[in-house]
């Protein structure tokens, strides 16, 4: 019993201690534990899998921070694998300008591995101010609303735009987000240009567009890092990941499900070791 006695009065510095390995070995030695898909997201994978290649342009709209891309960033680069590998061209736009950055950078991380080119395959979208008059603005058109990409180039000297107009030519609108803006495409793109929207938020956003999900004013949607493991794991399934390719999200997930279940092994062990000692006395 003294033995019990010691434990239950553990220094919480070892817990501390026991949760930074929780994350550390999954991390280093990945576990690879299996994952289910729920149907949000496979929904969002069918929408994109269906559009033709070199047919109706992704636009896929970055809008998030360096505090939430351990979530979201995962996803951004699933989608760009997937419409890589399938040559669906790809619209990148953000709407926050300080929020380029992570678009360019999830950019970055993924066209070396493909045989992809800029103004061919992607463009990324230079940043202009106004938020909703950009959201309704393309709808009119995007070479008005966009004169130059990102990097300078004329929008009209981009083979990749020149059958792009406005939301008429784009397939779907993929926004990955940690703001309420995926809500604003829907009450604005999707209501007045009846404009497919599908979504990449954090979990604890996640919640909040469930209304829009059932309503269908969202066509699908990835959760939190869980639903960036998903969509990882569904491109892996259907080949269009490389071999070799960390899956960060995955890999993630397998840190977050070692750290859950030591905290609840040590809260079951805590009310068993509560309950004997009082007992005891």
């Amino acid at each position: 019993m003294n033995v019990l006695e010691k434990l239950a009065s553990i220094d919480r510095r070892y817990i501390f201690l026991l949760v930074g390995l929780c994350v550390l070995i999954p991390l280093l030695l990945p576990f690879g534990l299996p994952t289910y898909t729920t149907k949000h997201a496979q929904n969002l994978f069918n929408e994109i899998d269906s559009i033709p290649p070199d047919g109706p342009a992704l636009l896929l709209a970055i809008d998030f921070a360096p505090s939430t891309a351990p979530e979201l960033m995962p996803m951004a680069r699933a989608i760009l694998r997937h419409c890589f590998a399938k040559n669906i061209r790809v619209l990148v736009l953000a709407l926050y300008a300080q929020y380029t950055g992570m678009a360019e950078m999830a950019l970055a991380s993924v066209i070396d591995e493909y045989d992809v080119k800029n103004g061919e395959d992607y463009v990324y979208l230079m940043f202009v101010p106004g938020y909703y008059a950009v959201m309704l603005s393309i709808g009119e058109d995007i070479h008005r609303t966009f004169p130059e990409d990102f990097y300078g180039n004329p929008i009209d000297s981009l083979p990749m735009m020149r059958d792009i107009h406005n939301y008429d030519d784009i397939a779907l609108v993929a926004t990955v987000s940690s703001t309420v803006s995926p809500r604003d495409w829907a009450v604005y793109v999707g209501t007045s240009y009846h404009q497919k929207i599908g979504v990449g938020c954090t979990a604890v956003s996640a919640a909040e567009f469930y209304a829009f999900l059932q309503s269908g004013q969202f066509v699908g949607m990835l959760g939190g890092l869980k639903g960036a493991a998903e969509y990882e794991d569904l491109i892996e399934k259907h080949g269009y990941t490389k071999k070799g390719i960390r899956k960060v999200a995955s890999i993630g997930m397998d840190a977050q499900s070692a750290v859950h279940l030591m905290m609840i092994a040590l809260v079951i062990f805590g009310n068993i070791a509560f309950f004997i000692l009082r007992r005891k006395k």
